[in-house]
């Protein structure tokens, strides 16, 4: 028995080599990422500190790039890597965007009235009923020799 099997041909040896390190997600990211950078770069450019530009698209670059392509680790026992582990950064990005636009806040406004403090009057007979504990709790606390 004879098989044949797909022998691929190397005309185009190398070609598609960067796209090994870079899926179509993670790609987008960085382009995304270098397109912010730019604008920092002509900001910096204008103020004449064009390397600083330059470094600003590379950085901003790699972060789109691990945005796009790290993943959260699985190993671990902790709350958060139970409920995030495996999922790419730009998914949980995504998850908590749409988790702080829709969370929805109860407020119960109940009317109350303010007390006008200006009109406040105190009747004589309420400050004679305060004088007269005032004045028990004194008489109870004195010694003997003190009430004779």
């Amino acid at each position: 028995m004879e098989r044949s099997y797909y022998v691929p041909s190397n005309k185009l040896k190398g070609e598609n080599r960067i796209l090994y390190i870079f899926t179509g997600k993670s790609l987008i990211y960085t382009f995304v990422g270098a397109l912010i950078g730019i604008i920092f770069y002509l900001l910096l450019a204008m103020i004449g500190s064009k390397i600083a530009g330059i470094v600003v698209i590379i950085v901003l670059s790699l972060i789109g790039y691990g945005v796009g392509t790290i993943k959260m680790p699985t190993s671990g026992n902790t709350r958060i890597v139970k409920n995030v582990g495996g999922d790419s950064i730009d998914e949980l990005i995504f998850r908590y965007i749409m988790y702080r636009k829709n969370r929805k806040v109860y407020s119960y406004a109940v009317p109350r009235k303010e007390p006008d403090y200006t009109q406040l009057g105190v009747s004589a007979d309420l400050i004679d009923r305060i004088n007269q504990k005032i004045n028990l709790a004194n008489d109870e606390q004195k010694t003997k020799e003190e009430n004779k």
